[in-house]
């Protein structure tokens, strides 16, 4: 199952629409080439002192980024993209990334283009292992769970005013996040906009 496997960067996943962090030579990361070994059932990643569970991807989003400035944040993230992990690691690492961004958007008006981006890759990332949103994989019926970076971007295209957009998106995230991205209200207002322009 995809979700359980390990890749060398997020762009390997299978079906996934994302070709790459743009800007970032793989070359120059020291844990690009790191491969896991695989001990009574669990991924265990080298590292200087030993080994961890935690992979390099996932250490870029459970490293403490608070204090990081934000132009560094997105780099960050582009170089966490491309190094090895889990699906989930993908995941966690772009949603923390747009919640600070989204978070810090009066100060640093420039984030927001890195919320659509990312957000938008977290999307792409969903629709090709979509059971990252399941609350329990064991269980589909149980739902899914809160998946603020779509929330996030969903919000940014209709304060822009793209309600188009916007539909299409809750569209898209119904089929992962459920009846939590159900809109009613911007079937409307796409419906009196089409109104218009006849």
């Amino acid at each position: 199952m995809l979700m359980d496997t390990w890749f060398g960067r997020m762009a390997d996943i299978p079906g996934i629409q994302f070709q790459g962090s743009p800007g970032v030579d793989r070359s120059r990361l020291p844990e690009a080439n790191v491969r896991p070994t695989t001990e009574y059932g669990y991924l265990h990643w080298p590292t200087s002192d030993g080994t961890t569970s935690v992979s390099p991807a996932q250490r870029r989003w459970t490293g403490d980024t608070r204090t990081v400035a934000l132009d560094d944040l997105v780099r960050w993230v582009w170089e966490g993209l491309e190094l090895p992990g889990q699906p989930l690691d993908y995941h966690f690492l772009l949603q923390g990334a747009v919640d600070r961004l989204w978070a810090a958007r009066a100060s640093y008006p420039v984030g927001l283009q890195h919320v659509e981006i990312f957000a938008t890759a977290d999307l792409a990332l969903l629709e090709a292992v979509p059971q990252i949103a399941l609350r329990d994989r064991a269980r589909p019926a149980e739902g899914f769970l809160r998946i603020s970076s779509l929330t996030v971007l969903l919000t940014l295209l209709e304060q822009e005013g793209a309600v188009r957009e916007a539909l299409a998106l809750s569209r898209r995230a119904q089929r992962i996040g459920g009846e939590a991205f159900v809109r009613d209200d911007l079937e409307a207002k796409v419906a009196a906009l089409e109104g218009e322009d006849r």
